[in-house]
């Protein structure tokens, strides 16, 4: 009969606890994602708003509210109200928002170091830009 070397019990059971160990440090030691920030959400949030304006037809003519509030300054002086009020119930309460065209700005000022969300969309005149950001 031959004799076969055997491991312990011990050294089993050893090797597998640091095994175990490695494996434990090896999660904390990686790199999770990191959650979406507010500016994901924010960037998201402009982007629906500047999708639903373009989409939508105008008050009086041109083929989007966006083209229409872009084709001259007396078009934009005309549709700004309305504007205002039509992207405050896109974006609802707990948001603010800033509009620029070629013709002017609509909404509050930026605030300085708060997370936006920006969108922009080109029109025939010019880019709109869409910036949100959080009560």
């Amino acid at each position: 009969m031959t004799d076969r070397a055997q491991l312990s019990l011990s050294v089993v059971e050893a090797g597998v606890g640091v095994l175990f160990l490695l494996s434990v440090a090896a999660g904390f030691a990686v790199d999770l994602p990191s959650p979406p920030t507010d500016e994901t959400q924010l960037d998201a949030y402009a982007a629906d708003t500047t999708t639903v304006l373009a989409s939508e037809t105008p008050r009086h003519a041109d083929r989007s509210r966006l083209a229409e509030l872009t084709a001259s300054q007396a078009a934009f002086e005309r549709e700004r109200d309305a504007l205002r009020r039509r992207v405050a119930v896109i974006l609802g309460d707990n948001l603010q928002f800033r509009v620029q065209t070629p013709h002017g700005v609509v909404g509050d000022p930026v605030p300085r170091a708060t997370p936006t969300g920006t969108a922009t969309v080109p029109t025939r005149s010019g880019p709109v830009v869409i910036e949100v950001w959080y009560v």
